[in-house]
């Protein structure tokens, strides 16, 4: 159990964060098409985990929108943006948005990505939603990067986690 912050308020999430040099869980998750994906489809490629509570906020949606434009800039890197918002609400804003760079993923069909990555909220305010996290998962899903950020309303540390990327490119 971790305790983050909502506006000051304390809130614990069900689980522990994979640390840096562990091996990720499997996933399983829906994009904004329905289509479920899993860890499998991105064997191999350097994957960031942009989790976060709702596109519904404008801090979330901020985060979506800083690493689709990121995204770009980095070849065999894949960018999931995973909440628990439901894939039609993501196919909107993907929609408004031009998001065409990242992955828009909800996690609302498999309840284990919470509690395998430690992001569940379990009190307060957003019990039930995922928390803000960021983390890089190398080809064999090995954590390279870990960000849990303390209060959610906060975004999340993009300079650590481009200047991750940035170091991978130069391998």
């Amino acid at each position: 159990m971790q305790t983050v912050y909502f506006q000051g308020t304390p809130c614990h999430t069900d689980g522990t964060m994979p640390g840096v040099g562990e091996k990720a869980s499997c996933y399983n998750l829906v994009t904004k098409d329905l289509k479920e994906i899993t860890c499998m489809d991105f064997k191999g490629k350097t994957v960031v985990l942009n989790i976060f509570p709702s596109l519904d906020t404008s801090v979330c949606a901020m985060s979506v929108r800083r690493f689709n434009q990121e995204a770009a800039r980095f070849k065999d890197v894949v960018v999931l943006c995973v909440s628990m918002d439901l894939p039609f609400a993501a196919q909107r804003f993907c929609t408004a948005e031009g998001i065409d760079d990242v992955i828009v993923a909800s996690a609302f069909r498999s309840p284990t990505f919470a509690q395998k990555f430690g992001v569940l909220i379990v009190d307060g305010p957003l019990a039930g939603l995922l928390t803000r996290a960021v983390l890089i998962l190398d080809g064999d899903r090995r954590v390279i990067y870990r960000d849990m950020v303390g209060e959610i309303t906060n975004e999340p540390n993009y300079e650590g986690a481009i200047r991750v990327l940035e170091g991978l490119e130069g391998k």
